[in-house]
């Protein structure tokens, strides 16, 4: 889901991606790890907020995105909100600077807990949030939260088209896969062990 979730375009690495469906309780965007929450700067061309809403409609269920909120870093560091939605879902186009697709969509409880990540807290316990990455993620270690590029040691994966959910009691993790090295095509643990472990379920 990221570089570093799996949940917003990082400067290293799933998720500055905000808390809540609104942009102005947004993280900064330079916060550290996942891709999802870099800023646009450095693009090697501006897209128009038309081609921004269509790529982030992407990473969730046409029912979904089109109700969504809508953001995208703004080259200051901040969020811009492209278009309010009523759905309690925001969504993020994809960082041009990954290698993949990797737009996203998040849920209030999903946003509270990357925005537990950015800022190296623990997530708040008992919400359990959903995220969408229905065009596919980038690549990232499946064992470090905030690695920014494969070692010999972080067992970096490739990850396709998925969902996410994050937020849930340890048991429920505990019924799935926690391999170093999932077969990534089945659900499976991501940052096991970690306070940011969340479920991976392909789907495809």
């Amino acid at each position: 889901m990221s570089k570093s979730i799996h949940m917003a375009w990082a400067g290293a690495v799933l998720l500055g991606l905000c808390g809540s469906a609104s942009a102005t309780d947004a993280p900064a965007a330079g916060a550290p790890a996942m891709q999802h929450t870099a800023t646009a700067a450095g693009a090697k061309s501006a897209p128009t907020d038309e081609q921004l809403v269509a790529s982030a409609m992407k990473a969730a269920p046409k029912k979904v995105a089109e109700n969504a909120t809508i953001v995208t870093p703004d080259p200051k560091g901040g969020m811009r909100t492209l278009r309010k939605g009523s759905n309690g879902f925001t969504c993020m186009p994809d960082n041009p600077e990954t290698p993949g697709p990797d737009p996203m969509c998040w849920d209030k409880n999903a946003g509270d807990w990357i925005d537990a990540y950015l800022n190296h807290k623990t997530p708040p316990a008992a919400k359990v949030g959903l995220m969408y990455m229905l065009a596919g993620g980038t690549d990232a270690s499946n064992t470090d939260p905030y690695a920014v590029k494969p070692t010999t040691a972080n067992h970096w994966i490739r990850t396709g088209p998925h969902i996410m959910i994050v937020g849930a009691d340890a048991s429920f993790y505990d019924t799935y896969p926690k391999s170093a090295d999932p077969d990534t095509k089945s659900p499976y643990v991501m940052w096991a062990g970690t306070p940011y472990q969340h479920l991976m379920a392909p789907i495809r």
